[in-house]
């Protein structure tokens, strides 16, 4: 099992389907996940520390473990079979829930749980980026980030 990390949330063109992206902490590959629209949402608020007025879903799930006195100890990324990919919920007291990964995930932030993906997960359809690319697509962020449609008014 390799730790990841969540980089966030996109939308693929042009088919507008989101992906959560997810990179090894100790290596280059990136991991994207295609997920529903809601999901993304839920991940999304949880990364931007938005809390909604009444609690979503995972919010709900992370109230329940906190009262209960359970922890949330690792979330897993196992496999992908036939395009779908399996996660694991692994609690402090050593019980498994079988879970889908974008549900894991919104949840692992919610509680600051650590992500881990299977090597062969990884190997089947991690994708390597070189740190060269990686510094690249940083600045563009950076740009994207700070663009205005101000800015291509005198094009």
């Amino acid at each position: 099992m390799r730790e990841v990390d969540v980089i966030g949330v996109r939308v693929e063109m042009p088919s507008n389907q989101p992906i959560v992206l997810l990179r090894e902490v100790s290596g280059d590959r990136y991991l994207p996940i295609w997920i529903g629209a809601v999901e993304a949402t839920a991940i999304a608020f949880a990364q931007q520390g938005v809390t909604p007025p009444r609690p979503l879903t995972h919010d709900l799930l992370k109230d329940v473990l906190d009262a209960t006195g359970n922890e949330l100890a690792e979330v897993r990324i196992i496999e992908m079979k036939d395009g779908v990919f399996f996660a694991s919920l692994v609690f402090g007291s050593g019980v498994e829930v079988s879970a889908r990964p974008s549900d894991s995930i919104a949840l692992a932030l919610r509680t600051g749980t650590r992500i881990v993906c299977a090597e062969a997960v990884l190997d089947e359809v991690g994708l390597a980026v070189p740190a060269e690319q990686e510094d690249e697509g940083e600045k563009f962020r950076e740009f994207l980030d700070q663009v205005t449609p101000d800015d291509f008014e005198n094009l």
